[in-house]
């Protein structure tokens, strides 16, 4: 019998999906962390660090107000052309930042962390490779008008689980990462906390 509780410290859908879908219980308090402040003492270059660096400041933030949980931090990471690409904030930007990457590669890294008693028990990442194909304007219209803004909450602008796959040629690694979470390692290390059953 598992008595071990977890928490999500995030407001991903996708997430909450993935470990829902799985068959994992959980409760969700979303992390209230200054992710900007987090990012400016990091170096750039180390995206897929920065990804586990967020992951664990989340969970921290919330291991600190239920220390008898294990909490789960999460997120994402999208390396680009030199750069790091964050969240659009508005139709527009996203329209613009999918042309820009119409056509080329870039990466995802997926980290997450696992807390428990205010401590990081476990952090891991991994990435994935992404080519997006030379889709048409006409397409990209077409694309936004029908997912709309829902793609505001998503670090590329897509969402793969639905009409989003449509604007891939090709993706190097794990769907589950894609979607914002290791997922096979995270289960691994819920199942050493007791949080589930092995």
């Amino acid at each position: 019998m598992v008595s071990e509780r977890l928490v999500l410290a995030s407001k991903s859908a996708a997430r909450r999906a993935m470990l829902e879908g799985a068959g994992v219980a959980f409760s969700i308090h979303v992390a209230d962390v200054d992710e900007d402040a987090v990012k400016a003492v990091h170096d750039p270059a180390d995206r897929a660090g920065l990804a586990v660096e967020l992951a664990r400041v989340k969970a921290l933030a919330v291991s600190r107000h239920d220390p008898d949980a294990w909490v789960l931090g999460a997120d994402q990471t999208l390396a680009f052309d030199g750069g790091l690409v964050s969240k659009a904030r508005s139709m527009a930007e996203a329209r613009t930042r999918l042309q820009s990457m119409r056509g080329k590669a870039h990466q995802l890294h997926s980290g997450a962390a696992l807390a428990h008693k205010g401590q990081i028990v476990w952090s891991g990442v991994d990435s994935v490779d992404m080519r997006m194909r030379s889709f048409s304007d006409a397409f990209l219209d077409a694309y936004l008008a029908a997912e709309g803004e829902v793609l505001l909450t998503s670090v590329g602008s897509y969402q793969l689980e639905g009409m989003g796959s449509q604007l891939f040629e090709a993706v190097d690694g794990d769907y589950f990462t894609v979607l914002g979470l290791p997922l096979w390692p995270v289960l691994a290390e819920l199942r050493r906390a007791g949080v589930l059953a092995t």
